[in-house]
């Protein structure tokens, strides 16, 4: 099968920046002597680095398109929860932090108190441009009628997109069934998720907000008719986010376990 060079090129833009996110935790993790993170840091000791990660991720995500979307969740919620280094190689399961539900003032809430400002609360909902949802995460969007049959709560979901997702997803749908959250170009990291939205085919209700609050309609259709914007403001709140709660030095600790402290204390 032809591989579209365009989703290929993409696709390897955001592993090449996730692997230099992953260089610098590690970077935080071995280096007691460092005062913060560093660019590089592997320049000496071992060079190719991050060409090594960077191949292995580019080879894991051609044999698995969900791989790309799984790291960027995983550093989303590295950084908010300040879980181990550990955690976030051996992929350990962290719930959700940003609830699909929540309300556009809860979402606020949560990303001031981590010095993330609004622009940087849309940018980043921009990750849910690769990636999928299993049906639990948008099942209050729908409810079940006296026949057993799902119909559309949210009246601004546009109508066909909603039949799609009640098709994928009907009353009794097993756990392990998953939805892509852009329906147009699930394994391309571009700006779709915010065309998307404008056409009202958010998935997630936390993301049908950004487009009726007006404190963030006019960031997503910014984002949405200009893609290089979209890419640019990226780069700067995902480096913020990467930045949050960096413990350098003997701080932290590297657990075996994600929900148990070293001392045996369970969270």
């Amino acid at each position: 099968m032809e591989t579209n060079p365009k989703v290929f090129s993409e696709r390897t833009r955001l592993c090449s920046f996730l692997v230099l996110v992953l260089l610098c935790v590690v970077v935080s993790a071995v280096s007691p002597s460092s005062a913060s993170l560093v660019f590089n840091f592997y320049e000496a000791s071992c060079p190719a680095a991050e060409l090594i990660v960077s191949n292995t991720v580019r080879s894991a995500s051609s044999s698995d398109p969900t791989v790309p979307g799984k790291l960027l969740r995983l550093v989303f919620h590295d950084c908010f929860v300040e879980v181990s280094l550990f955690h976030l190689l051996n992929l350990c399961f962290v719930p959700n932090i940003i609830d699909t539900t929540f309300t556009m003032n809860e979402m606020i809430n949560i990303f001031t108190a981590k010095g993330l400002s609004l622009e940087d609360l849309v940018v980043l909902s921009g990750a849910h441009t690769i990636g999928s949802a299993h049906c639990s995460a948008f099942s209050d969007r729908f409810q079940e009628d006296s026949k057993g049959k799902l119909t559309p709560i949210d009246a601004s979901l546009d109508g066909n997109y909603a039949n799609e997702l009640m098709q994928k997803c009907p009353v009794g749908a097993s756990d392990s069934v998953t939805v892509f959250n852009d329906p147009k170009t699930s394994s391309s990291f571009d700006n779709q998720y915010f065309r998307n939205l404008a056409a009202h085919k958010g998935l997630f209700q936390s993301d049908s907000v950004l487009l009726n609050d007006k404190r963030t309609r006019n960031l997503v259709e910014d984002f949405a008719n200009d893609q290089e914007k979209f890419f640019q403001s990226w780069s700067q709140s995902f480096l913020k986010l990467t930045s949050i709660g960096v413990k350098t030095g003997e701080e932290g600790e590297i657990r075996q376990s994600c929900s148990m402290t070293l001392v045996g204390e369970e969270l």
